[in-house]
């Protein structure tokens, strides 16, 4: 049996569904389901659903024979002020997964973050330390007090689960994300401002390095990322920090012209200016850099802006996105 907390989420559903046409038997975590996140698990036929706080009596009770976790349940807002809670719920949680796993002798992959890297002035490299990063917002912190807690962990010879990774996930971007919001990608948004309007809105820059609509991001398609997880899972690899991205920025209106071209309309693209609460932790430049991964043995290439676009408005397109 596989676990997978926030299973009905964006990356946890792709993650469930791969896993089940792979055969494998799922538990799957996530808070009580709203409609959107529930049509997430449509089309999986066996699985067993816990919420997550029962999970972990669950864990402590039964100690099940889990053969890996996936732990991708977290707030991911990255606009999330209160401090207490992305702690209990992105560090204490996290830390409670892990000792679990530890005792249990199960492998782990969670996810981390590439928020962790702030503005990218110390590059984008998952050989750096945690301690040397500085996150632009709480949500980053959070993943990166994680994440340096488990180093230290490892570091001071305390107990650890016997494979683990933990995830640097890009700017992530495919269909399953109507229980977003505001916080779905550009390739979502992009679409339906298309739908209503005929036009995209994107942000003007706030940096004179960087013209409207040339912020560089790393855009990687979910199933890229679902790969990076299932590998790590399955293959050995030392344990560590790894990025899931695609190595190559490439621009907003890169992105936004993809969308158009997938919906074989012109483009037309207005730039507003940005708030001032964005502004203020806006990274204008993204690149994961992926040689740690495929140092270990990791050879598959990303898909490319163009494809992952084009398949996720097609999903959109028929109302399965």
């Amino acid at each position: 049996m596989i676990a997978v907390t926030g299973a009905a989420g964006f990356i946890g559903s792709h993650l469930a569904h791969r896993l089940a046409r792979m055969g494998q038997e799922l538990l799957l975590v996530d808070h009580p389901l709203v409609p959107a996140k529930q049509s997430n698990l449509e089309g999986l036929e066996r699985f067993t659903l816990l919420g997550h706080d029962r999970f972990l009596e669950y864990l402590d009770r039964d100690s099940p024979a889990l053969a890996g976790v996936f732990h991708l349940g977290a707030c991911s807002s990255t606009t999330e002020t209160d401090w207490e809670y992305l702690w209990r719920n992105n560090v204490e949680y996290s830390r409670k997964i892990w000792q679990w796993c530890a005792r249990a002798v199960c492998p782990l992959v969670y996810a981390s973050s590439a928020a962790t890297y702030g503005d990218g002035s110390l590059g984008f490299d998952d050989r750096l330390l945690p301690g040397e990063l500085r996150p632009l917002n709480p949500y980053g912190r959070s993943k990166n007090d994680f994440d340096r807690w488990a180093l230290d962990e490892m570091a001071h010879g305390q107990p650890t689960p016997p494979s683990w990774a933990g995830v640097k996930f890009f700017n992530v971007y495919g269909a399953r994300e109507a229980h977003k919001g505001a916080m779905a990608s550009v390739v979502r948004q992009a679409y339906w401002q298309i739908r209503a309007s005929g036009e995209v809105r994107l942000f003007r820059s706030n940096d004179p390095a960087y013209a409207d609509g040339e912020q560089r991001r790393d855009f990687v398609f979910v199933e890229d990322c679902v790969d990076h997880l299932l590998w790590l899972w399955q293959r050995p690899h030392p344990p560590g920090l790894y990025n899931s991205g695609t190595g190559k920025a490439r621009t907003f209106l890169d992105l936004t012209h993809a969308v158009f071209a997938a919906l074989d309309i012109e483009p037309n693209v207005l730039f507003i200016d940005m708030p001032a609460a964005v502004a203020r932790q806006y990274q204008n430049f993204t690149q994961a850099d992926m040689s740690k991964l495929r140092a270990v043995g990791y050879d598959c290439p990303p898909t490319t802006l163009e494809q992952g676009v084009a398949a996720t408005v097609e999903r959109l397109c028929k109302g399965s996105a």
